[in-house]
């Protein structure tokens, strides 16, 4: 049997699923359609008999999330990878295959984005294996999907021949206006184009010297200076900044005479926005009035809305609405008409403009250790709660411009200030002086929740001078 190994996508930001989707935690790491998040949906999709241990390209912001939620499904990578800059997905791509053309040229590599919706895994493994024989041969396969609709948010995909078959490519075509969506939906032989590749490692690298030849020093370059970071394997900077911002689309796919499309005809979404994620839902949960809910929203005497709200304490209520998207979060709410989905980057681009934190940063802020959220902030305090998981630690760290008060509420915290180190269970609170070195720990099997009570002239997160720390962060992690 072949074995292919996936190469998943994770670095990218899906602003059009704003405010749930942000670039502090974005959508393929959130679970937007179940109880699993879209990346671990992917992993899982890509993993079994058939497949190799995936490699994930992301970056340093998200290398801890993409570890754990590997870890929450069992599927152990073959690597993390973590490019130094966005660089669109041209040199994550080439760097995939020059990796894995060290062990075997011949090896075939499927690159998939990991915010895709595909819910009839076995359909797509079917999919797949129709690529394989033209993959082995030179050709680089592209997965098309079957239109039901004339979509004028995605780029399409023209076959050059008829059939059900592996087809040759005609061309791209970007995305169409309305008119012309349409006129490619009556023809037949468009598809739209998934951004789903399967091809060898040599060939995609043979591509790149034909079509980008600009990209094959310096990303063999970034591999070459890579080092080890705890498990992640972290590519050299300098050679890598200076790569041009392409996609693969653009950079070789678009120029390639070696392309053959693999129709794919069940069900698939990338989430695109929020009315995507309403019409998947509405496949789900049928509602003739095309009505979508969740647990925190209620419709009365509404028609083909989206009602939801991802806070516990924010209910969610439409009355009379039509053709509308109301999503809710604890710190921002979004209402729009639901043909102005595509716009909603718009609104990320305004608030970014005006200073807004919900432009880009959640509540609630991930660590490798936990998470915190910042309950009241006022000119020289701030209150926070602060989650620990079991076995971790916080770095050993210290402060400038602000002292810290901890209250343990539930599980005990193991706590270092200075040279002393103190057991901290619930109910009990310690004092962190400025300028004093701390650590606090988790060295229970429950996650350990506290209260942090700062206090000082400046309470930014930039202000830690960190001394040690398992994850080998800096202060700007």
């Amino acid at each position: 049997m072949v074995k292919i190994t996936p190469v998943l996508m994770a670095g990218g930001s899906g602003t059009r699923l704003w405010p749930v989707s942000r670039k502090s935690f974005p959508k393929q790491f959130a679970p937007l359609t179940g109880k699993e998040t879209l990346f671990q949906a992917s992993a899982r999709r890509l993993s079994g008999p058939g497949y190799a241990d995936p490699i994930v390209m992301t970056n340093a912001d998200f290398r801890f999330i993409v570890a754990e939620q590997l870890d929450q499904i069992q599927i152990a990578p073959g690597a993390i990878a973590i490019e130094p800059a966005g660089r669109n997905t041209a040199p994550a791509v080439l760097a995939a295959a020059l990796m894995v053309a060290r062990q075997d040229p011949a090896q075939l590599l499927l690159v998939a984005p990991s915010d895709h919706v595909i819910p009839d895994a076995d359909a797509f493994a079917a999919a797949v294996q129709q690529g394989i024989a033209p993959a082995t041969t030179g050709r680089i396969v592209t997965f098309g999907i079957t239109p039901d609709r004339p979509e004028t948010g995605y780029g399409y995909l023209e076959l050059a021949g008829q059939g059900d078959g592996p087809q040759p490519l005609a061309r791209f075509v970007e995305k169409p206006d309305a008119d012309r969506a349409a006129q490619m939906l009556a023809a037949g032989n468009f598809l739209w184009n998934a951004g789903i590749f399967l091809f060898s490692a040599q060939t995609m690298i043979d591509a790149f010297r034909a079509h980008a030849p600009e990209y094959l020093e310096p990303v063999q370059a970034a591999i070459d200076q890579a080092r080890d970071d705890i498990g992640f394997l972290r590519l050299a900077r300098d050679p890598w900044e200076g790569l041009p911002d392409l996609s693969i689309d653009y950079a070789v796919m678009e120029k390639a005479d070696n392309l053959t499309v693999v129709r794919f005809s069940d069900r698939w979404s990338d989430l695109g926005g929020w009315d995507a994620l309403w019409r998947e839902e509405l496949i789900s949960t049928p509602s003739d009035a095309g009505v979508v809910t969740d647990d925190h929203s209620t419709a009365i005497d509404c028609e083909d809305v989206l009602l939801r709200s991802d806070s516990d304490d924010i209910e969610v209520v439409g009355i009379g609405l039509k053709d509308t998207m109301v999503v809710a979060t604890s710190d921002a709410v979004l209402v729009a008409d639901k043909s102005r989905a595509q716009d909603v980057r718009q609104a990320v681009q305004v608030l970014k403009s005006r200073g807004r934190k919900q432009a880009e940063a959640f509540p609630r802020d991930h660590r490798p250790w936990g998470w915190f959220e910042t309950l009241a902030l006022a000119d020289r305090f701030q209150v926070k709660r602060i989650v620990v998981k079991p076995g971790a630690a916080l770095s050993l760290q210290s402060h400038v411009h602000r002292s810290e008060h901890w209250i343990v509420v539930s599980g005990t915290a193991r706590v270092t200030v200075d040279e002393t180190v103190t057991l901290v269970t619930e109910n009990q609170s310690i004092y962190v002086p400025l300028g004093a070195v701390h650590r606090m720990e988790n060295p229970g099997k429950v996650p350990m929740v506290l209260i942090e009570v700062q206090t000082g002239s400046y309470l930014g997160e930039d202000d830690i001078i960190r001394y040690e720390d398992v994850y080998s962060r800096d202060s700007s992690d």
